[in-house]
C-alpha cells in the first residue's frame, strides 16, 4: 500500500510538484547559485548529479519510501529547491491501515536567493497540512545534522519540539554516520503550531 501518490501542493508563494526530469535545468541553476550554506546539507551540485537525484526519487516513490518535490517559486515559475516526505510509518497493529501513523519531512534545500523568504515557511505549512489531514498522521518528524544550528533554529521556529540527539543516525555530508537532532510536531499540537506558522507567513 503506497502512501505516496503524486500530488501537487500549491500556495500563494510556492508550489510543490513531484520531482521530474523537467525540473533538472532549474534545479541546476538553484543548486549552483551559492553553496556556502550547504555545509551540513547534501545538495547535488551539477546536472549529472541532479539527474541521478531525479531518477532515485522516482524509484523511491514507486517503492513507497519517499515522495520528493521540486519547490517552485510561483511568481517566477522556477524551481528553487527540493523537499521530501520520507520514512512513512504504520505502527504495529496498524500495518493494514490506509492512514499513516508518522511521516518525516526532510531532505530540504533551497537556492540561496530563496532562503529567508516566505518559500520555506509556506512549503512547510503545505506539507504539514497534507500530513495531518491527508495522511492522518499522529506526528510529523523533522531531522537535521546535530551541527546545523541554522536548520535547528528554523525547525524550532515552525513549532516543532526538540526531542533529542540520535547518535550515528543517517549519513553526514562527509559520508560517515552523523549525530542527528530530531524534532516533532504531534497532531495535538498542530492547531496551535499551524496558527503560529500561518501568522509568520502573513508577516513574511
Amino acid at each position: 500500500m503506497n502512501p505516496f501518490e503524486p500530488v501537487v501542493l500549491t500556495g500563494a508563494h510556492v508550489r510543490l510538484e513531484p520531482l521530474a526530469a523537467e525540473h533538472v535545468p532549474g534545479l541546476v541553476a538553484a543548486a549552483t547559485e551559492e553553496r556556502s550554506t550547504y555545509q551540513w546539507t547534501p545538495v547535488p551540485g551539477d546536472a549529472a548529479a541532479i539527474r541521478r537525484y531525479v531518477e532515485l526519487a522516482a524509484r523511491e516513490r514507486e517503492a513507497g519510501r519517499r515522495l520528493v518535490f521540486a519547490t517552485v517559486d510561483v511568481a517566477e515559475s522556477r524551481p528553487v529547491g527540493s523537499t521530501s516526505f520520507l520514512d512513512p510509518q504504520r505502527w504495529p497493529g496498524h500495518e493494514t491501515e490506509v492512514r499513516l501513523d508518522s511521516v518525516e519531512i526532510g531532505a530540504t534545500w533551497l537556492a540561496a536567493s530563496a532562503q529567508r523568504t516566505a518559500t520555506n515557511t509556506e512549503a512547510k505549512l503545505l506539507m504539514l497540512d497534507h500530513a495531518f489531514t491527508r495522511f492522518g498522521v499522529h506526528r510529523v518528524v523533522l531531522n537535521t545534522d546535530e551541527r546545523n544550528e541554522r536548520s535547528r533554529a528554523a525547525i524550532a521556529r515552525i513549532g516543532a519540539t526538540f526531542e533529542g540527539i540520535l547518535h550515528g543516525y543517517r549519513m553526514g555530508v562527509e559520508g560517515t554516520p552523523r549525530n542527528t537532532a530530531t524534532f516533532a510536531i504531534t497532531a495535538r499540537d498542530w492547531p496551535e503550531a499551524r496558527a503560529q506558522l500561518a501568522a509568520r507567513l502573513n508577516r513574511a
